[in-house]
């Protein structure tokens, strides 16, 4: 059947991912928070797990490069690609909100500068409520584009909420509850059923455990 090939996000949520697998008797023995290297392979010499930025997890399992991947809900939401999303590790627990400086509501609004590095996903988001937007991308301090009159709002993640209020921002709206997910490339999980689904169940004891 050959390697069985993960894709596991860089970040913050790495290191707790690697706890978790290892809990699954899935270790990477080469594996260290300081690594350079890009590419590791597991114990039982089934599993070859490549080590890539976040936004690339899905890129990787969509076009087959990869049969699995660990990545953010914030990643998968704003590629929308078109993978299976099999399991919620409940690593990186977070929310995707709709924070403004001065406004204090999204009623009877029709439309908005969004400044946002998840610009996929505010355009989903704002159609659905019938706003005209214009994005911003930025992809770091999000919350500096309103204090300096750049944006009306930013949609962005936020853990604890403390940078936003730290800069005077108030969250208008939560869209989403993000966590971190294992998502299955389609093809991948026709032909290579079995090992997949080894790992799921693996990785699924832990999390009930």
């Amino acid at each position: 059947m050959g390697w069985t090939t993960l894709a596991l996000a860089k970040g913050r949520t790495a290191k707790a991912t690697i706890k978790l697998l290892k809990k699954a008797n899935i270790n990477f023995p080469d594996f260290h928070e300081k690594t350079r290297k890009l590419i590791f392979y597991d114990e039982q010499q089934k599993i070859k797990m490549l080590f890539v930025k976040a936004v690339d997890v899905t890129t990787y399992v969509s076009t087959g490069a990869a049969d699995i991947g660990i990545v953010g809900k914030d990643n998968i939401l704003e590629s929308e690609a078109d993978v299976y999303e099999m399991l919620d590790l409940k690593i990186g627990k977070c929310q995707f909100v709709i924070a403004s400086l001065k406004l204090d509501s999204l009623d009877d609004l029709n439309q908005l500068t969004v400044a946002t590095k998840y610009t996929n996903v505010a355009k989903r988001y704002f159609a659905k409520k019938d706003i005209a937007i214009e994005t911003i991308k930025l992809n770091g301090s999000v919350e500096l584009a309103p204090l300096i009159g750049m944006s009306d709002v930013i949609l962005d993640i936020v853990e604890t909420g403390t940078t936003l209020k730290e800069n005077g921002l108030t969250v208008l709206e939560t869209i989403e509850n993000i966590s971190t997910r294992l998502i299955v490339n389609q093809a991948s999980f026709a032909t290579k059923t079995e090992p997949i689904q080894t790992i799921i169940q693996q990785l699924q004891r832990v999390l009930e455990a």
